[in-house]
């Protein structure tokens, strides 16, 4: 065999690996069937027109990666190379370079440790989001992650790959104000319904050049010299330009920023994500964002374009006008693990844009997720589309399950055709986001009564049961592959999930009609539905009870466990701010029973009553009282145990004759 780089090389051993039944290499668990031989193999060579294929988000450093050893990191490496990676997105180890700068800039100790968020938030600090939230951040993580980034980084250029790090994009401590009197520097609006704000020192103002050229020498100094630097100034967060003179102040932001890298790093590329141009659409305006790159050399950038699921910056962009971008999706957010994927519309939209007159210098494409380990059938098939950009579904799926599961069959292929159609035909998970809630399910979201007028979740429930009953038909043919039970599962917990939603909205409606008996039925049904789906779960790779005893094990004294295992609940339940309740919801053992169940239980207890006494219901009191109880589990401490369960498929099989028995209610 033979290639033209070491991802490559990878690549191509992995695809007739994955051909032969030899191997498949997932999150969850990997199979590996290597015979003593192969025969002769003749087929087709493999090839892609994207120099580039970019890997991983900012936000995923604090999604799922806060508590990651060398171990987890070194995995997760090898599946970026067989999965043909080259031009990853390596975040970790920052702060240890913050720090020093700071030190250097006479930030005091008591304000530095005022300023750094906690472990599960550190990527929006680094955006400018947020300061101090959560914190403080414990001087062993800093330098754990300054020792694994050096690993990180020296594993990655074992394997030919060119890692996206990060530069100065502004922003400073608070302390900067009175260290700096004399600077330019700005006063941001709070992000995201927090009540801190950020500080931005402008571009234009000498210091600016000082502290980003001081920020890359010490980081080449730590880490050694890169050739891809990440530099965000306005991540959700709007430019300060005067209305005269906008478009001569973004494109004055935009040139210094990058002449910020370029004094430091002379080869180097400036990297932007393009998500602002779309998250803030409204303020980039062509004529913006063209001002904005007007005056960055087109050698010397690359914008990854990662929102595609959600908008299509590139088009009305006409490709960015010259600059080198990558084209790709986001696919999860918050880390948040519903069930979906779109297989044909990932393949229509790589379609497109290729034969497009107006792509521009599209050089790669990414898959940039905000949080990983889970919906792993969606980056296979996502990082095959740059070596074969019209795959035939049937095939792809046959090679696909063979290499998973050691076997495949035309009853396992029919299965797949409904799953595909029940939940791998889902563009985006738009209803996460659902009148200021961001759950993955009505399950999920913070309770309220005006959930009955949620129209439901993307996809095909129907379709969903009919794939998962044709996966039990078959299931003692594959009791002996681990990944066909865990995606059995996975898939339960989709069914189970949704059609709680519907007995939940269900149940709040009886209580409106002051229909009691049924109300009371339909919420038994969803404590008996939660808790059986919360044991079930065990089986899950991650469990509350996994996430805690990793962020646990990170601490180094019984008091820095407490305060990881703090961090951890925050971010999965109430996060930060006003608007960001569930965003990192998750599918998890131990929080379907032992968090939202409860709060739905707490609320719906008290809208009944309410409605039996006839009296207004006041939401805005029993929101608050959920608030209070949300604190105290976050607060509460301890890791729950893991119960998993012996006999998985029975359970999944009971699971969906209940559902099948309560389809009429």
């Amino acid at each position: 065999m033979s290639g033209n780089s070491d991802a490559a090389m990878a690549y191509g051993a992995y695809q007739f690996l994955r051909e032969q039944g030899a191997l498949s290499v997932s999150w969850e668990g990997n199979r590996v069937d290597l015979p003593a031989s192969f025969a002769d193999f003749d087929g087709e060579p493999v090839a892609t027109p994207f120099d580039q294929r970019a890997y991983l988000n900012v936000c995923a450093y604090g999604y799922t990666t806060p508590w990651w050893n060398w171990d987890r990191w070194e995995q997760e490496i090898d599946w970026m190379a067989l999965h043909g990676v080259n031009n990853p997105v390596a975040m970790e180890g920052q702060e240890y370079v913050w720090q020093a700068l700071w030190r250097e800039f006479n930030v005091s100790e008591d304000e530095l440790t005022s300023y750094f968020s906690g472990p599960a938030f550190t990527p929006w600090q680094r955006m400018g989001n947020i300061e101090g939230h959560a914190g403080p951040l414990p001087q062993s993580w800093i330098n754990k992650k300054h020792d694994l980034q050096k690993k990180i980084l020296a594993r990655m250029d074992e394997l030919g790959m060119k890692p996206v790090v990060p530069a100065f994009s502004g922003y400073v401590p608070k302390a900067f104000v009175e260290l700096f009197p004399d600077a330019k520097i700005y006063q941001m609006t709070p992000w995201s319904g927090f009540d801190r704000e950020t500080y931005w020192l402008d571009p234009a103002d000498p210091l600016f050049n000082k502290v980003a050229k001081r920020f890359i020498e010490i980081y080449s100094e730590t880490y050694g010299e890169q050739e891809y630097y990440l530099s965000d100034a306005f991540n959700e967060m709007l430019p300060p330009v005067s209305e005269e003179t906008r478009y001569d102040d973004l494109a004055s932001y935009g040139k210094r920023i990058y002449q910020s890298i370029e004094q430091a790093a002379p080869e180097a590329t400036w990297v932007m994500q393009g998500w602002m141009f779309g998250a803030d659409e409204e303020f980039w305006d062509l004529q913006s964002i063209e001002a904005f790159l007007r005056d960055v050399p087109d050698a010397k950038s690359m914008i990854h374009d990662i929102g595609n699921d959600r908008y299509h910056v590139w088009q009305r962009t006409e490709g960015f006008k010259g600059k080198p971008w990558i084209f790709g999706f986001i696919h999860n957010y918050g880390g948040s693990d519903p069930v979906y994927a779109d297989f044909g519309d990932y393949v229509e939209q790589l379609d497109v844009v290729t034969n497009s007159e107006n792509k521009g210098a599209l050089s790669g494409f990414g898959v940039f997720p905000e949080g990983i380990n889970n919906n792993s059938v969606a980056y296979e098939f996502l990082f095959d589309l740059p070596w074969e950009a019209q795959p035939d579904m049937q095939s792809w799926v046959s090679e696909y399950t063979n290499a998973r599961y050691g076997k495949t069959s035309a009853e396992l292929q029919s299965a797949w055709d409904d799953l595909i159609e029940g939940v791998y035909s889902v563009r985006y998970w738009t209803t996460r986001w659902w009148e200021g809630s961001a759950g993955a399910y009505v399950l999920f979201k913070r309770p309220t009564y005006k959930l009955t007028e949620f129209e439901g979740s993307p996809g095909d429930l129907e379709s969903l049961d009919s794939g998962i009953e044709q996966l039990l038909a078959v299931a003692d043919e594959y009791q002996d592959s681990p990944l066909f039970v865990y995606d059995l599962v996975d898939m339960t917990k989709q069914s189970v999930s949704l059609h709680t939603d519907l007995k939940l909205q269900a149940a709040i409606q009886a209580y409106q009609n002051k229909e009691f008996e049924k109300g009371d039925a339909l919420v038994e049904e969803i404590t008996d539905l939660v808790t059986r789906l919360d044991a079930l779960m065990g089986w899950h790779q991650e469990t509350l009870h996994s996430w805690l005893s990793d962020a646990s094990a990170y601490g180094e004294s019984a008091e820095e466990s407490a305060f990881y295992i703090t961090n951890a609940r925050q971010q999965i339940t109430q996060w930060g701010g006003s608007s960001l309740k569930d965003y990192a919801s998750k599918a998890w053992q131990g929080m379907y029973a032992d968090f939202y169940l409860p709060r739905w239980t707490q609320y719906l207890t008290a809208y009944r009553e309410a409605m039996q006494q006839g009296t207004e219901f006041d939401d805005e009191a029993q929101q608050q009282a959920m608030i209070k109880w949300e604190r105290e589990w976050i607060e509460q401490g301890g890791i729950p145990a893991l119960n998993k369960p012996e006999n998985p498929v029975s359970l999944v099989s009971e699971l969906m004759a209940t559902i099948k028995a309560d389809g009429s209610r």
